[in-house]
């Protein structure tokens, strides 16, 4: 490999070529002396685990207007912060932002701290958090991977161990090449890389600033990289969710348990959710009496398991407490709770208006 392997030449394709991020301060504003908020880079990088950088703008756009400084996070209401993150996915992590901004208040007088040991000391600040952090808002010079930079990273030196296996090989290599002056624009210039150039299916190499010393590509076979253990198939899981309507259209509502899965987060009374075939289902498994009736099935991917949901629906009823601890949310509400999108699918499946636009506006 080259000895200005990739450093340099990234740098200049960055300079030219980079993506517009609500988040990121531009090359040339940076030139100019423009520093990355701490509280903007980490926001952003805790929205982006596990989505795309279309899904994350206007929740990052949402939330920094709201609550436009780690202080101002670290003093919002657990239940605001969880509503504003709804639909985001992944809700430790709604849960952890807030932890983590008290953090940085209570420990480092609202500061972030500028290495990555102490970063990652935070709550929801993993490995990948805490060096994209340092880099982008501190210029540290350490290695920084994503998915994207695995995938740029595994070609250009040909890594032939699967992932996961292959990380710690590849931070490795990330790092030989990570250079002293400006690591940050080095971390988001392979980013963009990645995402623009050096994509999963048909790469256009022929524009790639690092096709010259790419070693898949000499061998002609780069979408066969990075290799990728096989997927485990994911197990089913079954339950039931129950949609209560009231006169007037409100939805009963509860507040899952804080601890485990979609904690904290909203959403109407279901069964728990078994893997066994006999598990808990069906109208026998109603929180309370009422004429249920069958309204469906949803079926709803999560990381490491699918669940068929049997849904049920009853209306009419009148808006008492029903022997749980909720609420009833108005027609005009509910797509302000804070619910996650398998209680969305659900709600949805018994009430097929229920988000529509037209419905949530008050009539003129």
């Amino acid at each position: 490999m080259k000895a200005d392997l990739p450093s340099q030449r990234l740098l200049d394709w960055y300079d030219r070529h980079h993506r517009e991020l609500p988040w990121r301060v531009a090359p040339a504003a940076r030139a100019r002396g423009v520093r990355p908020d701490p509280y903007r880079v980490w926001l952003s990088e805790i929205m982006l685990q596990q989505t795309t950088v279309e899904a994350v703008k206007r929740y990052f756009f949402g939330f920094t207007e709201r609550w436009p400084s780690v202080q101002a996070l670290a003093a919002a209401d657990e239940d605001e912060v969880m509503k504003a993150w709804a639909g985001l996915g992944y809700y430790s992590r709604a849960r952890n932002l807030k932890k983590c901004a008290e953090a940085v208040v209570a420990r480092h007088g609202g500061f972030f701290p500028r290495d990555v040991e102490s970063l990652e000391a935070l709550p929801g600040i993993g490995r990948y958090t805490a060096a994209a952090i340092a880099a982008i808002a501190f210029d540290i010079a350490v290695p920084v991977v994503d998915g994207n930079v695995e995938r740029v990273t595994s070609r250009l030196f040909a890594i032939a161990t699967p992932l996961p296996a292959a990380k710690r090989a590849i931070e490795a290599a990330v790092a030989r090449v990570t250079p002293a002056a400006r690591p940050g624009d080095f971390a988001q210039g392979m980013m963009d890389l990645g995402s623009m150039i050096c994509t999963p299916r048909r790469p256009a190499c022929a524009l790639c600033p690092l096709n010259a010393d790419c070693a898949v590509l000499a061998r002609g076979d780069p979408e066969r990289y990075p290799l990728k253990a096989p997927k485990k198939a994911r197990p089913v899981r079954r339950g039931a969710a129950f949609v209560a309507i009231a006169h007037d259209g409100s939805v009963f509502l509860v507040k899952r348990p804080e601890k485990g899965l979609l904690g904290g987060m909203a959403g109407v009374p279901t069964t728990s959710w078994s893997a066994r075939a006999d598990g808990q289902t069906g109208i026998a498994a109603a929180p309370f009496p009422a004429a249920w009736r069958a309204a469906g099935e949803v079926r709803h991917v999560f990381t490491h398991f699918e669940l068929d949901l049997e849904i049920f629906r009853a209306e009419g009823l009148e808006k008492r407490a029903p022997g749980l601890s909720g609420w009833w949310s108005a027609p005009d509400a509910l797509a302000g709770e804070a619910l996650p999108t398998v209680m969305k699918k659900a709600i949805a499946a018994a009430i097929p208006q229920a988000f529509e636009p037209a419905r949530r506006q008050p009539a003129a």
